[in-house]
């Protein structure tokens, strides 16, 4: 009897500190709801939000999973020869410093230049991204395998050297380079080293711009105004002037038109290629496989910036047999019967399939 007492005692003790650590544990909880109630509350209300943040995540990261056949094609693209193990220690300079004057040009050659003042400022590395490496950045990837060639612009065979010297007298708006000179053998020898993996007479693939489909209208230079304004602005500025550098040598960003840009003679001049040059490319981060504009804003931000007023430069002796214009050449005369305007903004598409059937009737 004693031992069944004892027993009850001890199951009604076992008992009561349950229902006090419940109470406790109750009362506990009670308290942080109260000193957390609006984080809960907060965590509850945006639960929707979280949701959609959760699937817009997913999306992104389904778009930027990369297909066996995209990264086939991706692998497949150009790569520049590295230099940076090369024992001959003269030679390592010269690529060295051939890649500087790319990437720094305006340091070297530019207003306030080391070397010379003969350039507008800006980098060929400005259009050359990357130091020509970035595949569809306006790279050096088919220069050595197919130079010397004939090019209609001048209507001759071209060297490099001549090539180069285009760049400098037109993009950077400047005066040649002598032949013989240090920037110029050093920069040849950077652009013919980095791209002398590649077969002669083979195009390296992802060279150069990429061609972008025409538009079946003409582009349009004030859908460009404001696509600019929210998607380029903010690096090159509102009035297209681009942001000097720290040093005042060099842009961080440079200008898109006015005193200090390319010229009217540049290669980007064509709206055709300076579309296909910032699809891949701008805004700052875009790539072949994740670009951020659609091929319509690509022409009409390109028609923009184009229809800026630039430099102008002696055209006179450009593209001799007129019959080899390309569409999208905004200067005359011409061999068919397409207006400026057209030639200039377009549509493009009626002026390249007169080219290709009277090409084929030559």
């Amino acid at each position: 009897m004693e031992s069944n007492k004892e027993q009850k005692y001890i199951d009604t003790i076992i008992s009561l500190v349950k229902t006090i650590i419940y109470l406790v544990l109750l009362i506990l909880c009670c308290i942080l709801f109260l000193l957390f109630q609006e984080d809960i509350q907060k965590y509850i209300d945006d639960a929707p939000k979280r949701k959609a943040e959760k699937i817009a995540l997913d999306a992104q990261l389904e778009k930027n999973k990369i297909e066996p056949e995209k990264q086939k094609e991706l692998d497949s693209f150009w790569v520049a020869k590295d230099f940076s193990n090369i024992s001959d220690s003269a030679q390592l300079a010269q690529l060295e410093y051939g890649k500087d004057l790319i990437a720094h040009t305006a340091k070297f050659l530019g207003p306030h230049g080391s070397v010379a003042r003969i350039t507008n400022g800006m980098n060929c590395q400005n259009c050359h991204l990357d130091a020509g490496t970035k595949a569809w950045g306006n790279n050096y990837g088919a220069v050595f395998s197919t130079y010397p060639k004939y090019r209609a612009r001048s209507g001759k065979e071209e060297d490099i050297f001549k090539r180069i010297n285009d760049c400098v007298e037109r993009s950077l708006n400047g005066k040649a380079l002598e032949i013989n000179s240090k920037e110029m053998q050093a920069i040849k020898t950077y652009i013919e080293y980095i791209g002398s993996d590649v077969k002669k007479g083979k195009e390296a693939k992802a060279s150069g711009i990429y061609k972008l489909g025409f538009l079946n209208r003409p582009v349009n230079p004030e859908t460009g105004k404001a696509i600019y304004a929210t998607k380029c602005a903010s690096c090159h500025q509102a009035n297209g002037q681009g942001v000097l550098a720290e040093d005042k040598k060099e842009y961080t960003y440079p200008p898109l038109w006015g005193n200090n840009s390319y010229n009217d003679g540049a290669g980007l001049y064509s709206i055709s290629r300076f579309a296909g040059y910032i699809k891949f490319n701008m805004p700052q981060g875009a790539t072949y496989q994740n670009p951020q504009l659609t091929d319509e804003e690509a022409w009409d931000i390109a028609a923009y910036v184009n229809s800026q007023d630039r430099p102008k430069k002696d055209l006179s002796n450009d593209w001799p047999n007129i019959a080899e214009k390309p569409a999208g050449y905004p200067f005359g005369p011409f061999a068919d019967s397409f207006n400026t305007a057209q030639h200039k903004y377009g549509p493009y598409q009626p002026i390249a399939d007169f080219n290709k059937k009277n090409k084929k009737k030559l």
